[in-house]
């Protein structure tokens, strides 16, 4: 690691773009990557294996929450002792969360698989889809051993300096997942099963890309086996929670619209919100690319006493998290259609129908979402999991859900998705609110490099 620190020393805007825009290219390689997943399915397979796939994301996303607060819990502890200088800690912190995310989703795979009926039964799915759901995820449960292993190590990678080799690897496996998508479900006609191999397959040359980080001379953090210490492995994972509730937040609320959909429809209405969030997904991914910039510019220039580049970095973030925003909002409302035939042909009319009126309903959500997600973010890089975790809570669960059952109980007259945009508009009240009372209480009495 040379003497300089890009990340506290270098000048603010190229080093935000430095790492955001390869984050950005990575987040949005995985989401395109889904959403050909989801294409291939809708168009060739139809709307039945669609719907199967929808119903399994409340237990991926509680996968991958618990690894995404490993990852980020233990990259901004890892990242403030890095500009702290105490290196041998930033090791210690990087190998207990690989070991973590390592032994999590192997014990799950290794539970959870046999019993996947108990599994599909709790995800309220309609019997006739079992055996298409049974097809894709026993594969993609062992699957996400390499996947979320490989999420965590992406993290840290970036986190050491190397976005270029982290958003490379994304870059290459989602380009693998769209290719074996086209030749497995497009060209040679196989079935659903088929579309979970494409994700192996992408996600093991993913991770051998990343596994060259550990031959970098210049690389910062080793893994080791000494220094381990289960109190700071605890600590990174507190900090990293509102990230864990940002994430299972996801889940519960689509589980609960989907427990809604199905009292009032089948799994036609399933097909038609899965193309809606799709669309939510590939907008939080784009906000993502940029938030998880922060988590690194943040947590560093804290360790440095740097204050002002903090600033500054966050203005920068919100001035990109509102363009995207805009490009998002007319899409959904001047382009709705084109969104919905690019899943379903025109002959399941019902579905693409489905798609268009909840499209209608939730656009709002784009307006308010990222930035929500980037204040939540500052709280944690700046070690605040208190006030990141009660907005991850408030936008994410409780106000989705109470307003959900709130809505579709007796307010009769607003569909009940209205919810969704209810809460995030609610949520950037009060978050806006949090993180101007913690503005004034910092005093900031470092230079800054334009």
């Amino acid at each position: 690691m040379t003497s300089k620190n890009r990340i506290t020393d270098a000048p603010i805007i190229p080093t935000f773009f430095y790492f955001a825009l390869p984050s950005l290219a990575g987040l949005l390689a995985i989401s395109s990557a889904s959403i050909v997943d989801g294409i291939f399915v809708g168009r060739y397979l139809g709307a039945g294996p669609l719907a199967s796939i929808n119903l399994l994301i409340p237990y991926f996303t509680f996968m991958f929450s618990v690894c995404l607060m490993i990852a980020i819990g233990g990259t901004v502890l890892a990242g403030r002792y890095i500009g702290e200088k105490k290196q041998k800690n930033a090791d210690a912190i990087f190998s207990q969360s690989l070991i973590s995310a390592v032994l999590f989703t192997t014990a799950m795979a290794t539970l959870v698989t046999p019993n996947s009926e108990y599994l599909f039964n709790a995800l309220n799915a309609p019997q006739d889809i079992h055996e298409t759901m049974d097809s894709y995820f026993g594969i993609m449960s062992y699957c996400l051993i390499i996947q979320l292993t490989t999420m965590v190590l992406y993290y840290f990678v970036r986190a050491d300096g190397f976005p270029v080799l982290a958003t490379t690897a994304l870059i290459f496996g989602s380009i693998t997942n769209i290719a074996l998508d086209v030749l497995f479900l497009g060209y040679l006609g196989l079935g659903i099963e088929w579309a979970a191999w494409a994700t192996t397959i992408a996600q093991s040359l993913q991770l051998t890309i990343l596994l060259s980080f550990f031959v970098k001379k210049q690389r910062a953090l080793k893994f080791t086996l000494k220094g381990l210490n289960v109190r700071e492995s605890a600590r990174a994972l507190i900090n990293g929670f509102s990230e864990f509730i940002n994430e299972i937040s996801v889940g519960t609320v689509i589980f609960t619209v989907h427990w809604l959909l199905l009292l009032e429809g089948d799994d036609t209405a399933i097909a038609g919100f899965s193309i809606a969030n799709y669309v939510l997904f590939i907008s939080m991914m784009t906000y993502y690319g940029i938030v998880d910039a922060i988590h690194i510019l943040v947590s560093q220039n804290l360790g440095a006493g740097n204050i002002r580049r903090i600033r500054y970095f966050m203005l920068l973030a919100a001035v990109t998290i509102l363009s995207m925003s805009t490009v998002l909002v007319l899409t959904c409302t001047l382009y709705p259609h084109y969104l919905s035939q690019l899943f379903l042909s025109d002959i399941e009319n019902a579905s693409q129908q489905s798609a268009l009126l909840y499209l209608s309903i939730l656009w709002p959500c784009l307006m308010f979402s990222g930035l929500n997600v980037l204040i939540s973010a500052y709280f944690t890089a700046i070690q605040e999991p208190l006030q990141s975790t009660v907005i991850a809570l408030s936008r994410g669960l409780l106000l989705p859900v109470i307003l959900l059952i709130a809505l579709s109980t007796y307010v009769k007259q607003i569909h009940f998705l209205a919810a969704l945009p209810i809460a995030e508009f609610i949520t950037f009240a009060m978050a806006s609110t949090l993180f101007v009372i913690n503005q004034k209480r910092q005093t900031p009495t470092d230079p800054v490099y334009a």
